[in-house]
C-alpha cells in the first residue's frame, strides 16, 4: 500500500485532544511578548532560546516551559498565543480542538484566571468564525502542586464555568498519582465538567487504572505504558477508552528511545482507540500534522490507519453529536 503523502496527511480532517496552549509558545513570540511586556529574558536571541529546546526528561522540559510563559501577561497575549496555534494547526488539518491550559502557572504570577480564559476563548470564537474550527477549554491541575491548590483553582475557574469543557491533570507525573486528586475531580464531575487525565507517560500503568477508577477519566492522555499491563490493554479496548498519544513529545522527552519503539500501532492492533496529537508542539518539533507524518515515516502508518486515528479523534471528542457528524463527513470526503 502506498504511504500517504505529507499533503494528504495535512489535509486529513482531524481533532486535537492533547494540546497545551502554553506549549505552543514559539521562541519568536516569546521575544515579541517579552518586548511588549517589559520582561527580561536570559537569552540574547530567538536562536539562543530555540537551542534550549533539547530535553533530558519531562522535568527539564517543564523548567523551561514554566520560565518562558512568564511573558504571557494580558488577555490579548493569551488570545494571540491561541490564534497563532490555531492558524498553524489549521494548515495541518485541524477542525476541532480541546486544549489544556495551566491556570496555576499563571495565577502564581499574579495573572487572574479570567484573563487567561477570556483570552483563549476570544481566539477560539474567532477561529470558529474565520477558520471553521470548533473547540473548548480544559482546565488542567498541576499534579506536583498541593491538592488544596487544585481545589482553589477549580473554584476560581468556575467563575467562567460556561467557557470550560472539562478538567485535566498534568505536569510532573512520577510520585503524584491520580488518587491524590480524587475529591477535586469528583467536584468537577458534579459541576458537569468532562474529566481527562495524564497517566502512564513517565508514571506506571497503575496510574492509568487510578485515573479511570478514582477520577472517572473519560480519556487517558498519553497512556504509552499501558502496554506493560496486558489486562489493562484488554480493558481499554473493551471500555473504548481513547488514548491521546503524542509521538514527538514521547521522543523528545525520552520516554521512548526512537519513534520505532512507539507502542501506538501495538495498542491499535489490540483494539485500543488511539489518537495522534502534538502536546507542546513549539517545544517538541511539530504540530498535529507533523506527528502524523512522523509516525508514517517511523512506523509505516498507512492512509487507512491515519484515517482511523482521525475518526477516533473526532468520535472521542466532547463535540456535539451534530458537529461530530459534520467532521466525520469531512473525513469521508477526504477518503474519496
Amino acid at each position: 500500500m502506498t504511504a500517504p503523502s505529507d499533503s494528504a496527511l495535512f489535509s486529513l480532517p482531524k481533532a486535537e485532544l492533547h494540546l497545551h496552549i502554553e506549549g505552543t509558545l514559539e521562541p519568536d513570540l516569546v521575544f515579541e511578548l517579552a518586548g511588549k511586556n517589559g520582561v527580561s529574558l536570559p537569552y540574547s536571541s530567538v536562536e539562543e532560546l530555540a537551542a534550549q529546546y533539547d530535553f533530558a526528561d519531562l522535568q527539564s522540559f517543564l523548567t523551561l516551559y514554566y520560565a518562558t510563559m512568564d511573558v504571557l501577561r494580558t488577555e490579548s497575549d493569551f488570545a494571540e498565543l491561541t490564534r497563532r496555534y490555531l492558524t498553524t494547526a489549521a494548515s495541518q488539518g485541524l477542525r476541532h480542538v480541546e486544549l489544556f491550559f495551566d491556570p496555576q502557572a499563571h495565577t502564581a504570577r499574579g495573572i487572574r484566571i479570567e484573563t487567561v480564559i477570556d483570552g483563549i476563548s476570544t481566539a477560539l470564537e474567532q477561529a470558529e468564525r474565520d477558520l471553521g474550527i470548533t473547540g473548548g477549554i480544559i482546565l488542567s491541575f498541576l499534579r506536583d502542586e498541593p491538592v488544596e491548590a487544585a481545589d482553589t483553582i477549580l473554584n476560581a475557574g468556575l467563575s467562567r464555568r460556561e467557557l470550560l469543557l472539562g478538567v485535566g491533570l498534568d505536569s510532573a507525573e512520577v510520585g503524584y498519582p491520580p488518587s491524590l486528586f480524587q475529591d477535586v475531580f469528583a467536584k468537577a464531575r458534579d459541576e458537569g465538567l468532562h474529566v481527562v487525565a495524564h497517566a502512564g507517560e513517565e508514571g506506571p500503568a497503575s496510574y492509568i487504572r487510578e485515573a479511570l477508577d478514582l477520577l472517572g477519566a473519560e480519556r487517558i492522555d498519553h497512556g504509552i505504558r499501558a502496554v506493560e499491563d496486558p489486562e489493562l490493554v484488554v480493558r481499554l479496548a473493551e471500555e473504548r477508552i481513547a488514548l491521546t498519544m503524542c509521538p514527538l513529545s514521547n521522543l523528545r522527552l525520552r520516554t521512548i528511545d526512537t519513534l520505532d519503539d512507539h507502542p501506538l500501532l501495538r495498542l491499535d492492533a489490540a483494539g485500543v482507540r488511539v489518537t495522534i496529537n502534538s502536546d507542546d508542539p513549539a517545544y517538541f518539533g511539530g504540530y498535529v500534522g507533523d506527528n502524523f507524518t512522523a509516525v508514517r515515516d517511523a512506523l509505516g502508518v498507512t492512509a487507512e490507519q491515519a484515517e482511523r486515528f482521525a475518526r477516533t479523534s473526532i468520535e472521542a471528542s466532547f463535540a456535539s453529536d451534530a458537529r461530530k457528524k459534520e467532521l466525520l463527513s469531512e473525513v469521508d470526503a477526504w477518503r474519496g
